[in-house]
């Protein structure tokens, strides 16, 4: 890492101004298959963004103790009556635990354990979560406005996506009667 190269967060928003900044974006058509209605998801825009991340690498990729920084947006929607949500994983190196900051928005923290077990932790701004070593996670927005959280994971954990392929977090988080409902399912 150069020394020299500092970083800056706008804490308020969580945006991260670095130079060698990363980033990507997953529109609906690369989510196939992790919602719950076929039906309504064939009938939307594969182009419609759903979630953007930045990311910082101040250390190459797979160094042992090194850290990563980034910024997840999941944008206000909906594929039926589930809302949108990133795509979800657990780390290629099952041991290496994660922290999610959220900023801006309201959500939810979906984890599921090694033995099965889901559940979730509520996001709003200001609120800090550990997630643990070997516990998958994806986050879903369930407000009207873009969700926003920072994150800190090891350069080394890797991902694994494996388990969101339409099945294995256990639960899903619907809209019923106009309000978030984490519903724990058979998946």
């Amino acid at each position: 890492m150069n020394p020299a190269i500092i970083a800056n967060v706008d804490w308020s928003s969580g945006a991260l101004q670095v130079p060698g900044l990363r980033s990507s974006e997953k529109k609906l058509g690369q989510l196939s298959g992790i919602f719950r209605d076929a039906q309504a998801f064939r009938g939307m825009d594969p182009d419609t963004i759903v979630y953007r991340v930045w990311w910082w690498e101040p250390v190459p990729g797979g160094t042992e103790g090194g850290l990563f920084w980034g910024l997840t947006e999941i944008q206000p929607g909906s594929v039926g009556d589930e809302y949108y949500m990133t795509h979800g994983h657990r780390h290629a190196v099952l041991d290496r635990a994660e922290f999610y900051g959220t900023t801006v928005g309201e959500g939810m923290l979906v984890l599921r354990d090694e033995s099965g077990r889901s559940w979730f932790e509520a996001m709003k701004p200001g609120s800090l979560h550990y997630i643990s070593g070997r516990v998958a996670h994806r986050v879903v927005n369930t407000g009207d406005v873009p969700l926003r959280f920072v994150a800190c994971w090891p350069s080394d954990a890797g991902h694994d996506y494996q388990i969101a392929g339409g099945k294995g977090f256990g639960a899903r988080v619907l809209r019923q009667n106009g309000k978030p409902s984490f519903t724990l399912t058979e998946e």
